[in-house]
């Protein structure tokens, strides 16, 4: 069984690790560098992202993820989690974010608090059945760099979900339904990568 980490800082983290242990991983909380050790691939949830980042820089976290980034192990992130991964912030005020995925992002874009809403979105990579996304103050990409595939959109154009090589993200909150597909999507990422790895090494 693969072990999957949930950064454990602020949000969401712990809706993460039930809905990682249902897609038949071992879910890990992450809070510390030592906490990456061994993981076949992370979650950033959704949170706070300006919180986040700071703890993430208080506990020496930025580094060890990105380098986890660079070997090719599998980075998931949702809603704030989108934000800390992505190259660039527009407006909101400046968040230190981690570089790793080209994409421009805006905050809290689709609104505050009160203006959340639900919709059913065709995710290819995910089968035929639409996914329920949920969106609480959630980010919008404003821009995709030419090596970042679109996984999902809804009905107006916008990117919800986007991938490049290893990285993930997505502007909804999956861990909030009962589909565990994106989850067990992650974990396939994470297989692959095992599979490659085991195949590349010498005998």
């Amino acid at each position: 069984m693969l072990s999957i980490g949930v950064l454990a800082l602020q949000g969401d983290f712990a809706e993460h690790v039930t809905a990682m242990r249902r897609a038949g991983a071992d879910a890990r909380e992450v809070r510390m560098p030592k906490d990456l050790e061994g993981l076949a691939g992370l979650i950033i949830p959704g949170g706070e992202s300006t919180t986040i980042t700071k703890l993430m820089g208080r506990w020496g976290l930025a580094e060890p993820i990105i380098a986890m980034a660079r070997r090719g192990e599998p980075i998931w992130g949702t809603c704030a989690g989108l934000i800390v991964i992505a190259e660039r912030v527009v407006g909101g005020g400046a968040v230190p974010t981690l570089h790793l995925m080209d994409v421009d992002v805006a905050r809290n874009a689709y609104g505050r608090q009160v203006d959340s809403f639900e919709a059913e979105v065709p995710i290819p990579v995910l089968g035929p059945e639409p996914f329920h996304t949920v969106f609480i103050r959630a980010p919008v990409v404003q821009r995709v760099g030419p090596a970042v595939e679109v996984l999902a959109r809804l009905p107006d154009g916008s990117p919800i979900a986007v991938q490049q090589g290893n990285l993930l993200g997505s502007s909804f909150h999956p861990e909030l339904t009962e589909d565990r597909r994106f989850h067990r999507y992650l974990l396939s990422l994470a297989e692959r990568r095992l599979g490659a790895a085991r195949h590349a090494a010498p005998v």
